[in-house]
């Protein structure tokens, strides 16, 4: 065997026989999560914040920051509404979106998305007049202004039924059939709800074993950050109490003791004295004392206070998803203006209308269809979230002159049909705000119209300094 195929296969046999690891150790320095040392008993454990329902509601009423952390993502999420994009009537469009505020139905999906994100889960039950609660909802039984509205209620005024489940194949495959509500104190009918007419909501979703424990529902957005919200309720607390210690004065009187022993004209001449000091001690005044005594003052520094907030205050903003210029309301430091910031929590808030609210908003529009114009939804019907992230005025100006100026080039040099152009700037009017109107008989008619011909367009002559010459015919 040669030295290279030798020396090969020695490393080999190294490489093989090498003892590797996916963590560093050192247990002579008591280093590594397995070493003898203060990180290795670091663990977790569930708080179970959300099951305690009294803790959650009395948190909820007496933090602003808790409320906050509940109530924010919720309003954004359903505060600009929606857009329908798809070609519909005048008329009926009006009489959609004009039902649709009057029934309040974004109210009631804001308050359905701020319970389960309290509690962890909540319905919003649909009311159809005139049918059965416990029979499957079937669209084509709905009748005219039969839909009444939508109604939440929180996790904790339902019992779910857990002997009886769905088990046909789709999105709701192992969830409760029925809901019974339990809480009838308002007035609310004791009824048990068919699966079908509720839109169900959970707060944050939970593996299986865990979510098993909770009854089937979500977490509660509590539960994550509820340690971090202790820690800067108390920072703050305590800034506030180190307000009424910022100075202190000391007095050290000579025999003090033995005044306050033998008490009688003693002590009261002392506490005399005392109110005489606090009567003359003024920035103009002056203490008088005994040679013995001695008078001090203290004050406190709060160098370091608002550092420390401010990390409690970010750490509460990365738990809860939401930046610190939405949540605490404050303007940004130095060179950040937040703008980034907003757009990538507004792009987060897009991601979460997508995935909660895009098939209950669908789904909605079906029902108020048939109950306002007795038939069913289109199926071409389309809409889009109004973005949360408006552009300036000025800005959206220049893309709309932009926008209308490519299009127009495009046609003119004939790499574009009219009937195509109308259609593009229709399809950038959310954006532009230019073209909405444009209906399918404008872009059909446009398909009869010819092109201009490129002998239409034809380069003025110039000069020598490369002006335009002026045509004598014109």
């Amino acid at each position: 065997m040669s030295r290279k195929r030798h020396a090969r296969h020695q490393a080999k046999n190294h490489a093989i026989r090498q003892h590797t690891v996916d963590g560093y150790e050192n247990l002579t320095a008591r280093l590594g999560i397995r070493a003898p040392n203060l990180s290795s008993d670091g663990t977790y454990f569930p708080s179970f914040t959300s099951r305690n329902r009294t803790l959650v509601e009395f948190a909820y009423r007496s933090s602003w920051l808790i409320g906050a952390a509940v109530d924010t993502i919720a309003d954004d999420m359903t505060k600009k509404g929606v857009s329908i994009t798809s070609q519909v009537a005048p008329q009926a469009r009006g009489r959609l979106e004009g039902r649709w505020e009057a029934l309040g139905l974004w109210n009631a999906l804001n308050d359905t998305l701020k319970w389960s994100r309290l509690y962890g889960g909540a319905i919003g039950v649909i009311l159809i007049d005139g049918q059965d609660m416990s029979q499957p909802l079937r669209m084509g039984t709905i009748g005219r202004d039969a839909f009444k509205g939508v109604l939440p209620l929180d996790r904790w005024m339902l019992n779910l039924t857990s002997t009886e489940i769905i088990t046909d194949l789709g999105p709701d495959l192992g969830k409760p059939r029925f809901y019974e509500v339990v809480g009838t104190a308002q007035g609310i009918p004791g009824w048990k709800i068919h699966h079908s007419r509720v839109i169900r909501m959970d707060g944050i979703g939970l593996p299986y074993q865990q979510a098993y424990t909770e009854n089937g529902w979500g977490m509660s957005v509590l539960e994550r950050i509820y340690d971090r919200l202790l820690a800067y309720d108390s920072a703050s607390t305590g800034a506030a109490q180190l307000i009424h210690k910022a100075h202190l004065r000391t007095y050290s009187i000579d025999k003090l003791r033995e005044i306050l022993g033998m008490g009688g004209e003693l002590e009261a001449g002392l506490m005399k004295h005392l109110d005489m000091i606090r009567l003359f001690q003024s920035i103009e005044g002056m203490t008088i004392m005994d040679t013995q005594d001695e008078f001090q003052t203290h004050s406190y520094s709060f160098s370091g206070l608002s550092d420390v907030l401010a990390q409690f205050a970010q750490q509460i903003a990365g738990a809860s998803g939401i930046p610190l210029v939405r949540l605490f309301g404050q303007s940004p430091v130095g060179f950040s203006t937040g703008e980034t910031d907003l757009a990538n929590y507004y792009d987060n808030v897009s991601t979460l209308q997508a995935r909660r609210l895009r098939r209950p908003v669908r789904r909605l529009f079906e029902i108020l269809h048939r109950s306002e114009l007795g038939s069913p939804l289109p199926d071409d019907f389309a809409f889009e979230f109004t973005p949360l992230w408006q552009m300036k005025e000025t800005d959206r100006a220049t893309v709309a002159m932009n926008t209308i100026e490519a299009l127009s080039k495009a046609v003119e040099n004939d790499l574009m049909p009219l009937h195509v152009a109308r259609a593009e700037l229709r399809d950038t009017a959310k954006i532009t705000g230019i073209g909405a109107n444009i209906s399918d008989e404008d872009i059909e008619d446009a398909k009869d119209i010819d092109p201009p011909a490129s002998s239409d367009f034809h380069a003025p002559d110039l000069d020598a300094t490369g002006k335009a010459l002026r045509d004598p015919t014109a």
